[in-house]
Protein backbone atom coordinates (compact mmCIF):
# COMPACT_ATOMS: atom_id res chain seq x y z
CA UNK A 1 0.00 0.00 0.00
CA UNK A 2 2.43 2.55 0.59
CA UNK A 3 4.30 1.72 -2.87
CA UNK A 4 0.75 2.19 -4.30
CA UNK A 5 0.34 5.28 -2.67
CA UNK A 6 4.09 6.92 -3.49
CA UNK A 7 3.55 5.91 -7.27
CA UNK A 8 0.04 7.37 -7.37
CA UNK A 9 1.72 10.56 -5.75
CA UNK A 10 4.58 10.90 -7.77
CA UNK A 11 2.34 10.55 -10.96
CA UNK A 12 -0.37 13.42 -9.42
CA UNK A 13 2.94 15.77 -8.82
CA UNK A 14 3.76 15.83 -12.16
CA UNK A 15 0.26 16.80 -13.12
CA UNK A 16 0.18 19.63 -10.19
CA UNK A 17 3.92 21.30 -11.22
CA UNK A 18 3.30 23.09 -13.85
CA UNK A 19 5.03 26.67 -15.63
CA UNK A 20 3.14 28.65 -12.57
CA UNK A 21 4.54 26.40 -10.19
CA UNK A 22 7.85 26.29 -11.41
CA UNK A 23 7.69 30.62 -11.62
CA UNK A 24 6.23 31.43 -8.70
CA UNK A 25 8.99 30.85 -5.93
CA UNK A 26 11.99 32.37 -7.37
CA UNK A 27 10.36 35.17 -7.90
CA UNK A 28 9.32 35.28 -4.06
CA UNK A 29 12.35 34.40 -3.16
CA UNK A 30 14.68 37.35 -4.63
CA UNK A 31 11.13 39.70 -3.31
CA UNK A 32 11.37 38.38 0.25
CA UNK A 33 15.14 39.14 0.86
CA UNK A 34 15.91 38.96 4.57
CA UNK A 35 12.30 38.00 5.02
CA UNK A 36 12.40 34.39 2.83
CA UNK A 37 11.65 31.73 5.62
CA UNK A 38 8.17 33.81 6.73
CA UNK A 39 7.79 34.38 3.09
CA UNK A 40 8.24 31.06 1.95
CA UNK A 41 6.34 29.20 5.25
CA UNK A 42 3.58 31.16 4.48
CA UNK A 43 3.59 30.28 0.20
CA UNK A 44 3.86 26.64 1.79
CA UNK A 45 0.62 26.65 3.82
CA UNK A 46 -1.72 27.98 1.34
CA UNK A 47 -0.06 26.61 -1.72
CA UNK A 48 0.70 22.90 -0.65
CA UNK A 49 -1.41 22.38 2.45
CA UNK A 50 -5.00 23.44 0.86
CA UNK A 51 -4.40 21.53 -2.81
CA UNK A 52 -2.96 18.66 -1.17
CA UNK A 53 -5.66 18.13 2.02
CA UNK A 54 -8.42 18.89 -0.76
CA UNK A 55 -7.02 16.15 -2.99
CA UNK A 56 -7.00 13.67 0.15
CA UNK A 57 -10.25 14.42 1.25
CA UNK A 58 -11.56 14.52 -2.31
CA UNK A 59 -10.01 10.98 -2.83
CA UNK A 60 -11.29 9.87 0.46
CA UNK A 61 -14.73 9.54 -0.78
CA UNK A 62 -14.97 6.92 -3.90
CA UNK A 63 -17.31 9.57 -5.37
CA UNK A 64 -14.79 12.42 -4.94
CA UNK A 65 -15.82 15.75 -4.77
CA UNK A 66 -19.15 15.11 -7.26
CA UNK A 67 -20.53 12.83 -4.07
CA UNK A 68 -19.73 15.29 -1.38
CA UNK A 69 -21.07 18.23 -3.28
CA UNK A 70 -24.34 16.09 -4.41
CA UNK A 71 -25.21 14.99 -1.13
CA UNK A 72 -24.62 18.28 0.96
CA UNK A 73 -25.65 21.15 -1.11
CA UNK A 74 -27.70 19.87 -4.45
CA UNK A 75 -26.76 17.66 -7.53
CA UNK A 76 -27.23 20.11 -9.78
CA UNK A 77 -24.73 22.58 -8.26
CA UNK A 78 -22.53 19.97 -7.68
CA UNK A 79 -22.45 19.38 -12.14
CA UNK A 80 -22.38 23.07 -12.88
CA UNK A 81 -19.49 23.93 -10.39
CA UNK A 82 -17.46 20.97 -11.73
CA UNK A 83 -18.22 21.62 -15.31
CA UNK A 84 -17.18 25.33 -15.07
CA UNK A 85 -13.89 24.42 -12.90
CA UNK A 86 -13.20 21.51 -15.58
CA UNK A 87 -13.90 24.12 -18.93
CA UNK A 88 -11.55 26.64 -16.48
CA UNK A 89 -8.80 24.94 -15.65
CA UNK A 90 -8.90 22.65 -19.15
CA UNK A 91 -9.19 23.94 -22.59
CA UNK A 92 -10.78 27.13 -22.09
CA UNK A 93 -7.88 28.18 -20.13
CA UNK A 94 -5.32 26.26 -18.25
CA UNK A 95 -4.15 23.78 -20.98
CA UNK A 96 -3.40 25.60 -23.81
CA UNK A 97 -1.80 28.43 -21.81
CA UNK A 98 0.38 25.93 -20.60
CA UNK A 99 1.43 25.29 -24.29
CA UNK A 100 2.17 28.82 -24.85
CA UNK A 101 4.23 29.31 -21.64
CA UNK A 102 6.43 26.43 -22.49
CA UNK A 103 6.86 28.27 -26.19
CA UNK A 104 7.57 31.68 -24.86
CA UNK A 105 9.84 30.64 -22.32
CA UNK A 106 11.75 27.57 -23.44
CA UNK A 107 11.51 27.25 -27.27
CA UNK A 108 11.26 30.85 -28.38
CA UNK A 109 14.47 31.83 -27.18
CA UNK A 110 16.11 29.25 -29.57
CA UNK A 111 13.24 29.35 -32.41
CA UNK A 112 12.59 33.11 -32.58
CA UNK A 113 9.00 33.98 -32.30
CA UNK A 114 6.98 33.85 -34.67
CA UNK A 115 3.37 32.28 -36.24
CA UNK A 116 4.62 29.57 -37.73
CA UNK A 117 7.50 28.25 -34.94
CA UNK A 118 4.87 28.65 -32.42
CA UNK A 119 2.19 26.69 -34.39
CA UNK A 120 4.90 23.82 -35.30
CA UNK A 121 5.98 23.29 -31.54
CA UNK A 122 1.89 23.32 -30.15
CA UNK A 123 1.29 20.46 -33.06
CA UNK A 124 3.75 17.87 -31.88
CA UNK A 125 2.83 18.88 -28.35
CA UNK A 126 -0.40 18.46 -28.32
CA UNK A 127 -0.19 15.64 -30.57
CA UNK A 128 1.67 13.71 -28.29
CA UNK A 129 -0.16 14.71 -25.30
CA UNK A 130 -3.34 13.64 -27.19
CA UNK A 131 -1.56 10.40 -27.40
CA UNK A 132 -0.72 9.62 -23.73
CA UNK A 133 -4.08 10.68 -22.48
CA UNK A 134 -6.01 8.13 -24.71
CA UNK A 135 -4.80 5.73 -22.34
CA UNK A 136 -5.35 6.97 -18.45
CA UNK A 137 -4.25 3.06 -17.41
CA UNK A 138 -0.67 4.25 -18.61
CA UNK A 139 -0.26 7.35 -16.90
CA UNK A 140 1.17 6.24 -13.89
CA UNK A 141 3.63 4.08 -15.67
CA UNK A 142 4.53 6.67 -18.77
CA UNK A 143 4.22 9.62 -16.17
CA UNK A 144 4.52 8.83 -12.89
CA UNK A 145 7.89 6.59 -13.91
CA UNK A 146 9.53 8.43 -16.92
CA UNK A 147 8.58 12.26 -17.54
CA UNK A 148 8.40 13.46 -13.81
CA UNK A 149 11.42 12.41 -12.56
CA UNK A 150 13.18 13.50 -15.60
CA UNK A 151 11.70 17.09 -15.23
CA UNK A 152 12.02 16.65 -11.12
CA UNK A 153 15.34 15.75 -12.02
CA UNK A 154 16.42 18.32 -14.55
CA UNK A 155 15.24 21.14 -11.87
CA UNK A 156 16.99 19.65 -8.96
CA UNK A 157 20.40 20.21 -11.36
CA UNK A 158 19.33 23.45 -11.77
CA UNK A 159 18.94 24.22 -8.58
CA UNK A 160 21.48 22.59 -6.85
CA UNK A 161 24.23 24.10 -9.49
CA UNK A 162 22.79 27.91 -8.84
CA UNK A 163 22.73 27.22 -5.19
CA UNK A 164 26.64 26.39 -5.16
CA UNK A 165 27.29 29.48 -7.60
CA UNK A 166 25.40 31.68 -5.83
CA UNK A 167 26.07 31.37 -2.42
CA UNK A 168 25.07 35.07 -0.95
CA UNK A 169 21.72 36.53 -0.79
CA UNK A 170 21.28 38.75 -3.42
CA UNK A 171 18.84 41.88 -1.27
CA UNK A 172 18.81 42.61 2.46
CA UNK A 173 15.79 45.13 2.10
CA UNK A 174 13.05 42.75 1.24
CA UNK A 175 10.34 44.49 -1.65
CA UNK A 176 6.89 45.20 -1.84
CA UNK A 177 4.74 44.15 0.00
CA UNK A 178 7.19 41.41 1.80
CA UNK A 179 8.57 44.07 3.80
CA UNK A 180 5.74 44.48 5.62
CA UNK A 181 3.62 41.60 5.53
CA UNK A 182 6.50 38.79 4.24
CA UNK A 183 4.17 35.78 5.59
CA UNK A 184 1.01 37.24 4.35
CA UNK A 185 2.13 38.06 1.32
CA UNK A 186 4.06 34.49 0.71
CA UNK A 187 0.53 33.18 1.71
CA UNK A 188 -1.43 35.06 -1.07
CA UNK A 189 1.00 33.96 -3.46
CA UNK A 190 0.68 30.71 -2.33
CA UNK A 191 -3.23 30.99 -2.83
CA UNK A 192 -3.00 32.99 -6.16
CA UNK A 193 -1.68 29.62 -7.88
CA UNK A 194 -5.09 28.11 -7.85
CA UNK A 195 -3.86 24.76 -7.33
CA UNK A 196 -6.99 23.92 -4.89
CA UNK A 197 -8.59 23.62 -8.63
CA UNK A 198 -6.32 21.25 -9.56
CA UNK A 199 -7.01 18.91 -6.76
CA UNK A 200 -10.81 18.94 -8.29
CA UNK A 201 -9.62 17.47 -11.66
CA UNK A 202 -6.89 15.17 -10.59
CA UNK A 203 -8.86 13.70 -7.97
CA UNK A 204 -11.08 11.90 -10.29
CA UNK A 205 -7.60 10.54 -11.86
CA UNK A 206 -6.55 9.22 -8.12
CA UNK A 207 -10.10 7.84 -7.74
CA UNK A 208 -9.24 5.83 -11.33
CA UNK A 209 -5.83 4.68 -10.50
CA UNK A 210 -7.25 3.54 -7.35
CA UNK A 211 -10.06 1.37 -8.19
CA UNK A 212 -7.43 -0.59 -10.78
CA UNK A 213 -5.65 -1.83 -7.27
CA UNK A 214 -6.98 -4.19 -5.36
CA UNK A 215 -7.10 -3.23 -1.49
CA UNK A 216 -7.30 -5.76 0.89
CA UNK A 217 -9.15 -3.55 3.20
CA UNK A 218 -10.07 -0.44 3.76
CA UNK A 219 -7.21 0.72 6.19
CA UNK A 220 -5.05 0.20 2.71
CA UNK A 221 -6.87 2.33 1.05
CA UNK A 222 -6.84 4.83 3.44
CA UNK A 223 -3.22 4.95 3.78
CA UNK A 224 -2.50 4.53 0.52
CA UNK A 225 -4.16 7.93 -0.27
CA UNK A 226 -2.56 9.70 2.76
CA UNK A 227 1.11 8.22 1.22
CA UNK A 228 -0.11 9.67 -1.87
CA UNK A 229 -1.09 12.65 -0.47
CA UNK A 230 2.71 12.81 1.02
CA UNK A 231 4.49 12.15 -1.34
CA UNK A 232 2.92 15.11 -3.56
CA UNK A 233 3.37 17.96 -0.42
CA UNK A 234 6.76 16.91 0.29
CA UNK A 235 8.16 16.95 -3.38
CA UNK A 236 6.54 20.06 -4.11
CA UNK A 237 7.48 21.55 -1.19
CA UNK A 238 11.09 20.56 -1.86
CA UNK A 239 10.82 22.17 -5.42
CA UNK A 240 9.61 25.32 -4.69
CA UNK A 241 12.08 25.97 -1.32
CA UNK A 242 15.13 25.17 -3.84
CA UNK A 243 13.34 27.13 -6.37
CA UNK A 244 12.87 30.08 -3.80
CA UNK A 245 16.32 29.96 -2.49
CA UNK A 246 17.97 29.87 -6.50
CA UNK A 247 15.19 33.19 -6.58
CA UNK A 248 16.61 34.57 -3.38
CA UNK A 249 20.40 33.93 -3.80
CA UNK A 250 20.40 34.98 -7.72
CA UNK A 251 21.58 38.54 -8.28
CA UNK A 252 19.10 40.54 -10.69
CA UNK A 253 20.36 44.12 -11.56
CA UNK A 254 17.91 46.73 -9.75
CA UNK A 255 16.97 48.13 -13.43
CA UNK A 256 15.28 44.32 -13.92
CA UNK A 257 13.96 44.11 -10.91
CA UNK A 258 12.53 47.34 -11.43
CA UNK A 259 10.70 46.86 -14.43
CA UNK A 260 7.12 45.69 -14.11
CA UNK A 261 7.00 43.80 -17.47
CA UNK A 262 9.59 41.20 -16.90
CA UNK A 263 8.61 38.38 -14.72
CA UNK A 264 11.31 37.93 -12.52
CA UNK A 265 10.76 33.88 -12.13
CA UNK A 266 11.22 33.80 -15.53
CA UNK A 267 14.37 35.82 -15.78
CA UNK A 268 15.81 33.84 -12.63
CA UNK A 269 15.40 30.37 -14.46
CA UNK A 270 16.76 31.52 -17.54
CA UNK A 271 20.06 33.36 -16.70
CA UNK A 272 20.52 31.09 -14.37
CA UNK A 273 20.43 27.85 -17.24
CA UNK A 274 22.67 30.05 -19.50
CA UNK A 275 25.22 31.60 -16.73
CA UNK A 276 25.65 27.87 -15.68
CA UNK A 277 25.54 26.11 -19.28
CA UNK A 278 26.42 28.80 -21.75
CA UNK A 279 24.42 28.18 -25.17
CA UNK A 280 23.75 24.50 -24.09
CA UNK A 281 21.77 26.55 -21.06
CA UNK A 282 18.94 27.77 -23.74
CA UNK A 283 18.23 24.12 -24.62
CA UNK A 284 18.66 22.74 -21.05
CA UNK A 285 15.93 25.33 -20.02
CA UNK A 286 13.86 24.84 -22.83
CA UNK A 287 13.34 20.80 -22.11
CA UNK A 288 13.18 21.43 -18.72
CA UNK A 289 9.84 24.03 -18.57
CA UNK A 290 8.56 22.03 -22.32
CA UNK A 291 8.66 18.66 -19.80
CA UNK A 292 7.19 20.18 -16.57
CA UNK A 293 4.43 21.84 -18.69
CA UNK A 294 3.81 18.77 -20.42
CA UNK A 295 3.01 16.60 -17.53
CA UNK A 296 0.39 19.16 -16.52
CA UNK A 297 -1.25 19.08 -19.78
CA UNK A 298 -1.60 15.61 -20.01
CA UNK A 299 -3.01 15.19 -16.72
CA UNK A 300 -5.59 18.02 -17.31
CA UNK A 301 -6.56 16.29 -20.91
CA UNK A 302 -6.90 13.40 -19.23
CA UNK A 303 -8.95 14.78 -16.28
CA UNK A 304 -11.36 16.58 -18.18
CA UNK A 305 -12.01 14.10 -20.90
CA UNK A 306 -12.29 11.19 -17.66
CA UNK A 307 -15.17 13.97 -16.12
CA UNK A 308 -17.24 14.17 -19.33
CA UNK A 309 -17.18 10.93 -20.11
CA UNK A 310 -18.48 9.85 -16.91
CA UNK A 311 -21.23 13.02 -16.91
CA UNK A 312 -22.30 12.88 -20.18
CA UNK A 313 -21.07 9.41 -21.65
CA UNK A 314 -22.27 10.50 -25.54
CA UNK A 315 -19.21 10.92 -27.03
CA UNK A 316 -16.02 8.33 -25.75
CA UNK A 317 -13.69 9.03 -23.98
CA UNK A 318 -11.12 9.21 -26.66
CA UNK A 319 -13.16 11.12 -28.06
CA UNK A 320 -13.26 13.68 -25.76
CA UNK A 321 -9.61 13.90 -25.34
CA UNK A 322 -9.07 14.64 -29.20
CA UNK A 323 -12.06 17.17 -29.04
CA UNK A 324 -10.09 19.06 -25.72
CA UNK A 325 -6.62 18.97 -27.36
CA UNK A 326 -7.30 20.44 -30.69
CA UNK A 327 -10.17 22.90 -28.80
CA UNK A 328 -6.57 23.69 -26.71
CA UNK A 329 -4.03 23.64 -29.89
CA UNK A 330 -6.30 26.38 -31.90
CA UNK A 331 -6.80 28.45 -28.67
CA UNK A 332 -3.13 28.38 -28.01
CA UNK A 333 -2.14 29.67 -31.56
CA UNK A 334 -5.32 31.69 -32.33
CA UNK A 335 -6.52 34.22 -29.61
CA UNK A 336 -5.64 32.72 -26.28
CA UNK A 337 -5.37 36.29 -24.67
CA UNK A 338 -8.68 37.23 -25.85
CA UNK A 339 -10.21 33.88 -24.31
CA UNK A 340 -8.00 33.86 -20.57
CA UNK A 341 -10.12 37.33 -20.55
CA UNK A 342 -13.14 35.72 -21.47
CA UNK A 343 -12.54 32.39 -18.83
CA UNK A 344 -10.47 34.65 -16.13
CA UNK A 345 -13.71 35.56 -14.14
CA UNK A 346 -15.24 32.49 -15.00
CA UNK A 347 -12.32 30.92 -12.74
CA UNK A 348 -11.96 33.78 -9.96
CA UNK A 349 -15.45 32.88 -9.89
CA UNK A 350 -15.63 29.71 -9.12
CA UNK A 351 -12.35 29.42 -6.56
CA UNK A 352 -13.24 31.12 -3.77
CA UNK A 353 -16.77 28.53 -4.31
CA UNK A 354 -14.50 25.35 -4.36
CA UNK A 355 -11.94 26.65 -1.62
CA UNK A 356 -15.30 27.07 0.51
CA UNK A 357 -16.34 23.43 -0.54
CA UNK A 358 -13.13 21.81 0.93
CA UNK A 359 -13.23 23.96 4.26
CA UNK A 360 -16.31 22.46 4.56
CA UNK A 361 -15.72 19.39 4.06
CA UNK A 362 -13.05 19.35 6.66
CA UNK A 363 -14.99 20.77 9.02
CA UNK A 364 -18.12 18.60 8.57
CA UNK A 365 -15.52 15.65 8.99
CA UNK A 366 -15.13 16.09 12.57
CA UNK A 367 -18.80 17.66 13.65
CA UNK A 368 -22.21 17.77 11.74
CA UNK A 369 -22.98 20.77 10.02
CA UNK A 370 -26.36 21.72 8.69
CA UNK A 371 -27.46 21.63 5.56
CA UNK A 372 -29.12 24.53 4.89
CA UNK A 373 -25.97 26.43 6.48
CA UNK A 374 -23.68 25.01 3.87
CA UNK A 375 -25.89 25.60 1.02
CA UNK A 376 -26.11 29.45 2.50
CA UNK A 377 -21.93 29.42 2.90
CA UNK A 378 -21.88 28.45 -0.57
CA UNK A 379 -24.27 31.06 -1.98
CA UNK A 380 -22.47 34.24 0.48
CA UNK A 381 -19.01 32.55 -1.28
CA UNK A 382 -20.76 32.92 -4.97
CA UNK A 383 -22.43 36.09 -4.05
CA UNK A 384 -18.48 37.98 -3.09
CA UNK A 385 -17.30 36.58 -5.55
CA UNK A 386 -19.87 37.81 -8.54
CA UNK A 387 -19.40 41.43 -6.67
CA UNK A 388 -15.28 41.01 -7.17
CA UNK A 389 -16.20 40.03 -10.58
CA UNK A 390 -18.25 42.87 -11.40
CA UNK A 391 -16.07 45.67 -9.27
CA UNK A 392 -13.06 43.95 -10.99
CA UNK A 393 -14.14 43.38 -14.77
CA UNK A 394 -17.16 46.39 -15.12
CA UNK A 395 -16.41 48.90 -12.58
CA UNK A 396 -19.06 48.65 -10.99
CA UNK A 397 -18.83 51.21 -7.98
CA UNK A 398 -21.56 49.84 -6.31
CA UNK A 399 -20.11 46.63 -5.90
CA UNK A 400 -16.53 48.10 -5.45
CA UNK A 401 -17.33 49.96 -2.42
CA UNK A 402 -19.18 46.77 -0.87
CA UNK A 403 -16.08 44.52 -1.84
CA UNK A 404 -13.54 47.28 -0.55
CA UNK A 405 -15.64 47.41 2.90
CA UNK A 406 -14.53 43.85 3.44
CA UNK A 407 -11.34 42.49 5.51
CA UNK A 408 -8.91 41.08 3.39
CA UNK A 409 -10.82 42.77 0.16
CA UNK A 410 -6.66 43.80 -0.64
CA UNK A 411 -5.66 40.32 -1.04
CA UNK A 412 -8.39 39.05 -3.15
CA UNK A 413 -9.95 37.43 0.41
CA UNK A 414 -12.81 39.23 0.58
CA UNK A 415 -15.32 36.23 0.71
CA UNK A 416 -13.24 34.80 3.63
CA UNK A 417 -15.45 36.41 6.55
CA UNK A 418 -18.46 35.98 4.73
CA UNK A 419 -17.79 32.35 4.56
CA UNK A 420 -16.23 32.07 7.99
CA UNK A 421 -19.82 33.49 9.38
CA UNK A 422 -21.55 31.27 7.05
CA UNK A 423 -19.37 28.35 8.51
CA UNK A 424 -20.26 29.04 12.10
CA UNK A 425 -23.93 29.02 11.08
CA UNK A 426 -23.74 25.77 9.83
CA UNK A 427 -22.66 24.63 13.35
CA UNK A 428 -26.21 25.82 14.80
CA UNK A 429 -28.85 25.82 11.87
CA UNK A 430 -31.32 21.96 12.07
CA UNK A 431 -30.52 19.47 9.72
CA UNK A 432 -27.01 18.81 10.65
CA UNK A 433 -26.01 15.78 8.66
CA UNK A 434 -22.51 13.92 9.19
CA UNK A 435 -19.54 14.03 7.04
CA UNK A 436 -18.47 10.45 7.01
CA UNK A 437 -18.84 8.66 3.87
CA UNK A 438 -18.64 4.72 3.35
CA UNK A 439 -16.19 3.25 1.36
CA UNK A 440 -16.56 0.43 -0.55
CA UNK A 441 -13.74 -1.27 -2.33
CA UNK A 442 -14.39 -2.21 -5.84
CA UNK A 443 -12.71 -4.69 -8.00
CA UNK A 444 -9.81 -3.82 -10.06
CA UNK A 445 -10.60 -2.38 -13.35
CA UNK A 446 -9.07 -4.43 -16.24
CA UNK A 447 -8.12 -1.94 -18.62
Amino acid sequence: MFKNGLQIGLMLFGMFFGAGNLIFPPSLGFQAASQFTPAILGFLLSGIGMPVIALIIGTFNPGGFRAEMSRKISPLFSLLLLALIYLSIGPLMAIPRTAATSFSIGVLPISGDGVLPLAIFTLFYFAFAWWLAITPSKLLPRLGKVLTPLFALLIVVLMLAGLLTYTDPALITPLGKYASSAFGNGFIEGYNTMDTLASFAFCILALNEMRRISFASTRAYYVSVWMAGLAVAVLMGSLYLGLALLGNHFPIPPQVYGDAHINLGAYVLSQTSLALFGNVGMWFLAIMVTLTCFTTTVGLIAAVSAFFYEEFPILSYKKYATIISIVSFLLANLGLNQIIKVSLPVLLFVYPIAITVVMMTILNKFVRLSRLGMRLTVALAALVSALDILHQFTGLEWAGSIITSLPLAESSLAWLLPVLIGLVLSLVLPGRISGETALVLEQPRKN
